[in-house]
């Protein structure tokens, strides 16, 4: 029997747990919080699959193809997509309550960049309704969870190019232990939060599992890729689902007039209102006219979201609304098999990059391919670890990080970093945002390099070790400012507009040229950029 250690909770780590569970092997799953709060949950309007007759396997394929900007590997997409009407089927057959149409048939919606209507979904809760069903399966099956426990690196027999297990911060009491396994799946989420207040994003989505992956020898790819998702409220960008345009909202001006496809790809709907944005100063979403009762049924959410958030009642008044950062299409590279370059690591969902997404990711795609890559990625980890059981390997890196968090209580706190960090969310998103040009990348990669140089002087105040969430977020602010780097510098590297990365001082193409971009560390810790066909 193989062991295999599922790092994040969320709906990919979930799905491979059972996945690897149901292959035989012996699952633990360990999250830095509750599987219930994770990042899934935020995702409200569907799950794609050509269901209807009227619809194609073939279509949803070419809407995926063209919303990758010729960047999306169009074999990974074909899987993908051929999977996506058994992921439903079997995600009924789990217990996931998707709503229904007058026929008892699982009810779908038309999402941006969609030909057709393929979204199946649960109210505007699909994300959060997939999520507990999975737990609940976890839990009914016996996989073991380690909650509370946060993610330092991964142990690596370098000379193999071998994961081994990962070492973690037992949050409650402040130790730092190991976790061995045969195969480790990296489901760890996005880097949204890099963007703070102006993202749809928990806080929780610091990209840690990314800086472990790079660390390890891991390949990042196509990290400038970040999806602003077109309507978060504009006071708090809590994500207004995009469910709401597929029944049929409007988005307005400044003058209350329609100014763009509002189911167009999301990279083209969110730069039409940044563009309204900055000559009116506010734009808004308008479901008024779907009616009251169409909103308690099909939108409740949303209703709740916009008078909580916003004091406004969206069945009678407009929600004032801004694009936010939303979604990571760029993460660890993986291959067919959801395995990294490092031998073992195997990573699926948003962390990971299997060439599904591309440039822009098409609305609905996403729950899908945790669904399809986590079934393939637990069986292919189960499968691994069975064949190639990991030798015990005397642990270096456990002394490593043990030292770390030991030497982190003896640094300075000159420097807020809570301020530091919040400096970054605003550059990034005015200068690593929905519109980007060479200079004002150049300064955040400046302003980048200037934080890493000051880190030891921005320590936590707090020097206690139970329960140190100011620890905590010291080390997700070093794993920010890592990721960073990476992400700006793959931006001043790709000239070019594409998708979600625009540049207003290069040309827009949807060719496939440019090919993949792909990062690694080298081992004095510089960056090493490449371009691949």
């Amino acid at each position: 029997m193989s062991k295999v250690l599922i790092i994040g909770s969320g709906g990919a780590g979930l799905v491979s747990a059972l996945s690897a569970h149901e292959a035989g092997a012996e699952v633990i799953v360990a999250s830095k919080t509750l599987p219930t709060r994770s990042q899934t949950s935020m995702a409200q309007g569907g799950m794609n699959a050509a269901l209807d007759c009227d619809d194609s396997v073939e279509a949803h394929i070419a809407d995926t193809l063209k919303s990758s900007a010729g960047l999306g590997d169009e074999s990974q997409i074909a899987f993908m997509c051929s999977k996506a009407p058994e992921a439903v089927r079997w995600c009924n057959r789990i217990g996931l309550p998707f709503s229904r149409n007058e026929s008892g048939e699982i009810a779908r919606r038309k999402l941006g960049g969609a030909s057709a209507p393929r979204a199946c979904y649960a109210q505007d809760y699909t994300g959060l309704k997939l999520l507990h069903t999975l737990y609940d399966q976890c839990l009914k099956a016996g996989v073991e969870f380690k909650n509370g426990r946060f993610l330092l690196n991964l142990i690596t027999d370098r000379e193999a190019n071998r994961v081994l297990g990962a070492t973690f911060l037992v949050i409650e009491t402040g130790e730092v232990e190991e976790m061995r396994a045969d195969a480790v799946i990296m489901a760890t989420g996005g880097y949204g939060n890099l963007y703070g207040k102006h993202s749809t994003n928990s806080v929780q989505a610091s990209g840690d599992g990314l800086a472990a992956a790079v660390r390890a020898g891991a390949r990042l790819a196509d990290m400038e890729f970040i999806q602003f998702h077109p309507t978060a409220l504009k006071g708090s960008s809590i994500l207004i689902s995009e469910s709401a345009r597929g029944a049929g909202g409007y988005l307005l001006n400044a003058n209350q007039e329609r100014f763009t496809d509002e189911l167009a790809p999301r990279d083209v709907v969110a730069r039409a209102i940044h563009d309204e944005m900055a000559k009116g100063g506010i734009v808004y979403l308008d479901i008024r006219h779907l009616g009251e009762e169409f909103i308690e049924r099909e939108l409740p959410q949303e209703r709740k979201l916009a008078q909580i958030y916003e004091g406004i009642d969206p069945v009678h008044e407009l929600i004032p609304i801004k694009p936010s950062a939303h979604y990571s299409m760029g993460g660890i590279e993986v291959d067919a098999q959801c395995m990294s370059a490092v031998k073992g690591l195997f990573a699926v969902g948003e962390c990971a990059n299997h060439r599904t997404h591309g440039a822009n990711r098409l609305g609905g795609n996403s729950l899908l391919e945790l669904v399809v890559f986590g079934r393939e990625c637990g069986r292919n980890a189960s499968e691994y670890g069975e064949k190639y059981p990991a030798p015990l390997l005397e642990n270096l890196q456990y002394a490593k990080d043990l030292n770390f968090v030991r030497g982190v209580m003896y640094f300075t706190n000159q420097i807020d970093f809570y301020q530091k960090q919040q400096m970054l969310a605003n550059i990034f998103y005015n200068n690593v945002g929905l519109v980007r040009d060479d200079m004002g990348l150049k300064a955040v990669l400046g302003a980048i390099r200037q934080m890493q140089k000051e880190l030891p002087f921005m320590g936590p105040r707090d020097k206690s070790k139970v329960c140190n969430t100011n620890l905590v977020e010291f080390i997700e602010f070093g794993n920010k400012i890592e990721l960073a780097e990476i992400i700006v510098v793959s931006a001043i590297s790709r000239v070019e507009s594409r998708g979600a990365h625009y540049r207003i001082d290069a040309p827009v193409r949807n060719d496939t040229m440019f090919g993949a971009h792909t990062i690694t560390w080298k081992e004095d810790g510089v960056l090493c950029a490449d371009f691949i066909q």
